[in-house]
C-alpha cells in the first residue's frame, strides 16, 4: 500500500509542533495519514525554507498533503508542484505581501483549501481572497486573529473533512 502523508510547515515566529500543528496531527494520525513537521526555525528566507521542504520530502512514499502556515502557507504552495501535492491546507498564507507580491506561488493543481482570520493584522484576509479566486481554492473565513488559536477546533473539523474529501471519487460530468 502507497504511503499518505501530511507534512506541516510553520510559519516565521513558530515552531514545528505548535499547538495547531500538533492538534491537526492528530486529526491526520486519525485519517491514517503519517504525519511529518519540517523545522525551518532559523530560517528567515522563504526561498531557503522551499529548498529544506523539497529536500526532506524527497524520500517520501506514496500520497503527500502540505499544511501550511502564514509563511509556511507560501514555503507549501511554492513546493506544491514540484513534490505533485495532492491537496494542501493552508492557514493564513503569506500570499501578495508588500513588496513581495510578484514572489506569490503559483500552486499544483490539486485540491485547496484555506483558513484566514476575518481580524488577521499579519496577513490581510484581502489577500487569501484575491488568491482562492484566482487558483479555484476553497476558503473558509472565521472569526480570529493571524494565529487562528481560538479557532483549532473549527480549523480541525474543516482539516479532516479536507483529508476525508480528498478520498472521495470526484463525480466528472455528471450535472
Amino acid at each position: 500500500m502507497r504511503g499518505r502523508n501530511v507534512v506541516f510547515s510553520h510559519g516565521l515566529e513558530s515552531g514545528p509542533w505548535g499547538d495547531k500543528i500538533s492538534a491537526m496531527a492528530d486529526v491526520a494520525r486519525s485519517e491514517g495519514f503519517e504525519v511529518e513537521s519540517v523545522d525551518y526555525r532559523g530560517i528567515t528566507d522563504p526561498g531557503d525554507r522551499v529548498t529544506r521542504l523539497l529536500s526532506y520530502c524527497r524520500d517520501l512514499q506514496g500520497d503527500l498533503v502540505l499544511v501550511g502556515s502564514s509563511m509556511g502557507g507560501h514555503v507549501a504552495a511554492t513546493a506544491s508542484a514540484l513534490l505533485r501535492a495532492q491537496g494542501m491546507f493552508l492557514l493564513a498564507p503569506a500570499f501578495y505581501m508588500p513588496g513581495h507580491e510578484d514572489l506569490t506561488p503559483k500552486p499544483a493543481k490539486c485540491p485547496t483549501t484555506i483558513v484566514h482570520g476575518w481580524r488577521d493584522d499579519v496577513v490581510p484576509v484581502e489577500n487569501s481572497i484575491r488568491y482562492a479566486r484566482e487558483h479555484g481554492a476553497t476558503l473558509h473565513i472565521l472569526d480570529g486573529d493571524h494565529r487562528l488559536h481560538e479557532q483549532i477546533a473549527q480549523i480541525n473539523y474543516l482539516f479532516e473533512y479536507f483529508l476525508v474529501d480528498l478520498d472521495r471519487p470526484k463525480m466528472r460530468g455528471r450535472g
